[in-house]
């Protein structure tokens, strides 16, 4: 395991070894002036030096306007250099962003509204045109129930030009960063509250990580050289904790279209790489870009070096199908949660050359401490650690909810999630102890091993897999052949499936696109209804027609 490293970019002289996000951040864009730092969606581009200045005066604004040390602003602003210079400044001035989806139930929101206790807030005018008075009824006619930002009783900042709905007295997030950048840079204060991120929870009790400059400083300190980042990178992302490594770096941060997924339009997602070194995807995402570029109808950019991949398990085979369409270009996956990132980061090579069982995870990154449970479960500590959860006592570690083991080499490898065990007689079976090796199977994209109740009250187990890009002569009944000869060699005797299907895709949910193992389940459970249902019609045509 890696030992915890003593010194990180930003930290200060009065406080060695503990890193400070905005320290460093700010030391980075005075080093690095007239290079560009940030473009948005639109083109916009803000040299670091430029940001730097942005990022103080808009401090500067709102420590001017009564925004004080603690207070924690409701944030709903699309990624862009506006909302990036508007969070950092939020924090230079002392107070904490909490990042809130405004689209969730509104008892949901309700419920984070008042755990999180903000005196501000911080959204687009839209936003608020959307869900003022005049404006709700159009919002639900589209099925969006929004929250009334303009009557949440708070201290108001507006992104974009004033619309209809826009509380009076709002502040304008231009204005505030085109001010004057007065009273200097703020001092390393590790210990600040920076962030706050609702992870989960129930509507009664909702879930709220809370992250300081300190713990977000080491988390990030590490990457850009994990990452290979430098002041020469150019990384495309609208991920913050992908971004603000490149900008710590020195290096160039470009943003894609809002709302733009790489599955969207992959042609689209291609053309805005163009001169990035660096680019981020969700697994779930990959696939119809590398089928773009190997059909000939994508181009990837020569200047591509580096895939990011994160947010979900990366299978082998897809993988595998990355290195051949894209030999040029090395794949990095990260392994993380919301309450320590990164935890550890892996190359593609080094995942494929795996001969093991599980998902090799790759050593912890510095500073990061690992332990496995006696169930096997990971847990997770280090500088990087969140403070804890609002409202809970401060975390010593986290337990990941992943089941894992530790190599003697030092290196992670994962097993499988905790919640997606599955109960087969007196048997508990680990999907993610043996998906990647069914994904490797030759003609399989995905494969995904779910539990589905069966007629006797136990579970049946069911592997789902995806064709890949060169599946056997005779369609899915010969992949469907061909992966039950292959079980034996490649699942133990008491995890073998019941039953393989072929689907044309996994179902995915959630930011990471993670899969949905819920919606498979539901959809597996209601495709062997319909085929009983359809096998007793056909007996009863068959009894008649005896008759």
């Amino acid at each position: 395991m890696s030992p915890p490293t003593d010194a990180h970019p930003g930290a200060h002289p009065d406080a060695p070894g503990r890193p400070d996000l905005l320290t460093a951040l700010l030391d980075a864009a005075r080093e690095h002036g007239t290079r560009p730092a940030l473009t948005g969606p639109d083109g916009r581009t803000l040299t670091h030096a430029e940001l730097r200045r942005a990022v103080l005066a808009t401090a500067a604004g709102l420590r001017s306007a009564g925004l004080a040390d603690g207070d924690r602003v409701l944030f709903s602003v699309r990624p862009g250099p506006s909302a990036v210079v508007l969070a950092l400044g939020i924090i230079a001035a002392g107070g904490t962003v909490v990042f809130a989806d405004p689209g969730v139930a509104p008892e949901v929101f309700a419920a984070r509204f008042a755990l999180a206790a903000p005196r501000w807030a911080a959204a687009e005018s839209l936003l608020y045109a959307a869900s003022s008075r005049l404006g709700r009824p159009l919002a639900r006619r589209r099925g969006l129930l929004l929250p009334d930002y303009g009557a949440l009783g708070l201290r108001h900042i507006r992104a974009g030009r004033r619309l209809p709905g826009v509380p009076r007295g709002a502040l304008s997030a231009r204005a505030l960063a085109a001010g004057a950048a007065t009273g200097g840079e703020p001092a390393p204060r590790p210990d600040q509250e920076a962030l706050v991120v609702f992870t989960s929870g129930t509507t009664a009790a909702p879930k709220a990580v809370l992250h300081t400059r300190g713990s977000l400083g080491a988390g990030l300190a590490g990457c850009p050289h994990l990452l290979r980042l430098g002041e020469h990178a150019t990384v495309h992302t609208d991920q913050l904790m992908i971004g603000v490594p490149a900008l710590v770096a020195g290096a160039h941060w470009t943003m894609p279209p809002h709302g733009l997924a790489p599955a969207v339009d992959p042609a689209r997602f291609a053309a805005g790489l163009a001169g990035a070194t660096h680019a981020f995807c969700v697994p779930a995402d990959l696939p119809r870009v590398l089928a773009a570029v190997a059909d000939g109808s994508v181009r990837m950019p020569s200047s591509l070096r580096h895939l990011v991949l994160g947010g979900a398990p990366v299978p082998p085979g897809l993988l595998r199908r990355a290195a051949e369409v894209l030999p040029d270009v090395e794949a990095l996956v990260v392994y993380g949660m919301t309450e320590i990132v990164p935890a550890a980061i892996a190359t593609g090579r080094q995942k494929l050359a795996h001969t093991g069982s599980g998902d090799l995870l790759g050593e912890p990154v510095p500073g990061v401490r690992a332990r496995v449970a006696d169930d096997g479960e990971l847990h997770l500590s280090g500088p990087n650690l969140c403070r804890g959860y609002l409202g809970e006592p401060p975390l010593t570690e986290v337990a990941t909810g992943d089941l894992a083991r530790l190599e003697d080499d030092g290196r992670l490898v994962l097993e499988g999630r905790r919640k997606d065990m599955i109960i087969r007689g007196r048997t508990n079976i680990y999907p993610g102890l043996y998906e990647p090796a069914l994904a490797a199977l030759p003609g399989v994209r995905e494969a995904a091993l779910v539990g589905v109740p069966g007629a006797d009250g136990d579970e049946r187990v069911v592997l789902v897999v995806t064709p890949g890009p060169a599946p056997p002569p005779g369609g899915r009944a010969a992949l469907r052949a061909a992966v039950r000869s292959a079980l034996p060699g490649v699942v133990d005797a008491a995890a073998l499936p019941d039953d393989v299907r072929v689907l044309d895709h996994v179902p995915v949910a959630g930011r990471g696109r993670k899969p949905d193992r819920a919606a498979l389940r539901a959809l597996l459970t209601e495709g062997h209804a319909e085929g009983h249902a359809r096998g007793r019609r056909r007996e009863h045509v068959e009894e008649q027609e005896t008759a």
